[in-house]
């Protein structure tokens, strides 16, 4: 199976059957999720992984009852970090000196100049912009569930306040964005028979 067949596999799940994502496809969709590109390697957001089926029963009515939510086998919530600021810079020097072998000071041209992007950014442009990191990765994790054969719906049907509530995401300086649920579709979801509707590439594509 390539690419191509995986992406023209897969369409927004309506209903699960409850069947659990075994975990070597799990942990490799995740790691898709961790590995997508971002804009300086900052990954301003964090993914969280609902298994309990308490608290997705919680969140069901968050999302307005969509069946996926409790017929997941895991629900995926991205959540965009609030006001980055140069801690999370610091941190991310950090990480980079350990990855790379060297030393912290060796990277601070690199620092600054991060710094000086994240400080130009108001608080709704960061905000707006750690989203599209987020969306990125959320990209990359539907693309790997393709792959792997694993259904995945995303989802932006939810009370967005009600959710960082729940889940405490204020006093993690977080904001709720996207769910993905993840799972097997169940064999009566008849969009599974339907055909992809897609632009052509021709209206699609514009080569110069």
């Amino acid at each position: 199976m390539n690419i191509t067949d995986a992406l023209n596999w897969r369409f927004a799940t309506k209903r699960m059957n409850g069947e659990k994502v075994p975990q070597d496809k799990l942990e490799r969709i995740l790691e898709a999720a961790r590995l997508a590109p971002s804009s300086y390697g900052l990954q301003p957001y964090s993914v969280f992984v609902i298994e309990d089926q308490g608290l997705k029963e919680k969140i069901r009515p968050i999302a307005f009852d969509q069946p996926q939510i409790i017929e997941s086998s895991h629900l995926l919530i991205f959540a965009a970090h609030d006001n980055v600021n140069e801690g999370h810079v610091d941190d991310f020097i950090r990480l980079t000196a350990q990855a790379q072998g060297t030393d912290v000071s060796d990277l601070d041209d690199y620092k600054a100049m991060i710094k000086g992007a994240v400080n130009r950014f108001s608080t709704v442009e960061k905000m707006h912009w750690a989203t599209k990191q987020a969306y990125i990765s959320l990209g990359t994790a539907v693309t790997a569930a393709a792959f792997e054969r694993i259904d995945a719906s995303p989802m932006e049907g939810f009370d967005k306040d009600a959710l960082d509530q729940l889940l405490g995401l204020k006093e993690r300086n977080m904001r709720s964005l996207v769910l993905l649920a993840l799972g097997f579709r169940d064999a009566n979801d008849h969009h599974a028979a339907l055909n992809k509707v897609r632009r052509s590439s021709e209206e699609m594509f514009i080569h110069m």
